[in-house]
């Protein structure tokens, strides 16, 4: 991609990310994910209606005038998105792919955190970790990002999520919260994101293309694997066939959420054809009242 070209797409994915983050995600994102506790900030007199437990007596004893002391949260986190760049990400038969849903999503999350002055850092896997950008702030730091999002290109199709968990552990010492953006088409992960849930704070956003639980009966279709290659004629005009598409969907859907909560590990699903807006922020409301 040409300089020019990917400039503007920085800056349109900019524009429309900054501006929802402003206006609509960082309130939320401030509630849902807690600083690491109180610390004293100042004092000042007290007031009608100051909880009495605040009184400083060192200070009040110094003035003869009640005084008292003023904690702030400590915020400063560090943020780490855990983002899938393998060959399913390149689908999509809707609005977008599911790589251009990831990117946008990646720009919301690091806007939140730069406004609530939180660190951030990326690390891009497929079957090995492609790619890990450390946990830094400003601007300069997210306008990277959303490039590396953009430009990125892989050199491996396929995906194991166990892998990139205990990558990022080893990585990342300090406890963070971390996004797990992927469309979860992958096994064997489940002991990896019990201990990841353990050490950090994981969210799991799941990527969904509406093609991958149902499909339109438009006659003889050929699926491919976009991680493997192989190929599958189906015949979609089949209403027994489209049943069972759908049941398998369902199931391996089902299994899903129940090995989310059984890592205790909050997630969403969110689709290429609809808005990620209204199930992200409900995702953020639930956790801010905890």
């Amino acid at each position: 991609m040409e300089t020019s070209e990917l400039l503007k797409k920085v800056r349109k994915i900019e524009i429309r990310t900054r501006g929802l983050s402003n206006q609509i995600f960082s309130g939320e994102y401030h509630s849902a994910f807690k600083g690491r506790g109180m610390a004293f900030s100042e004092v000042r007199e007290y007031q009608p209606g100051d909880d009495i437990r605040a009184i400083d007596w060192n200070v009040t004893a110094r003035f003869n005038h009640p005084y008292v002391k003023i904690f702030e949260e400590e915020r400063e986190l560090t943020v780490m998105l855990l983002v899938d760049v393998s060959g399913s990400e390149q689908f999509g038969t809707a609005q977008q792919l599911k790589k251009d849903l990831i990117t946008e999503l990646c720009a919301v999350l690091s806007f939140s955190a730069i406004q609530n002055n939180d660190k951030i850092g990326v690390l891009f896997f497929s079957d090995k970790t492609e790619k890990y950008i450390p946990p830094k702030k400003g601007k300069s730091h997210i306008l990277r990002i959303i490039r590396e999002l953009i430009e990125f290109k892989p050199e491996h199709s396929k995906t194991n999520i166990g892998d990139a968990l205990r990558h990022f552990n080893n990585a990342v010492k300090k406890r963070s919260i971390a996004f797990l953006i992927s469309d979860f088409i992958d096994q064997g992960f489940e002991d990896a994101m019990k201990i990841a849930a353990r050490k950090h704070d994981l969210v799991a956003l799941q990527i969904h293309d509406l093609r991958e639980s149902e499909l339109p009966p438009v006659g003889l279709m050929r699926l491919q694997d976009a991680e493997t290659g192989q190929q599958l004629m189906v015949d979609t005009s089949d209403p027994e066939m489209l049943v069972w598409y759908a049941r398998k969907a369902k199931q391996r859907q089902a299994e899903l959420a129940r090995m989310f909560a059984r890592s205790g590990v909050d997630t969403v699903r969110l689709r290429t054809d609809l808005s990620y807006v209204q199930p992200l922020m409900n995702l953020f409301k639930n956790r801010g009242k905890r």
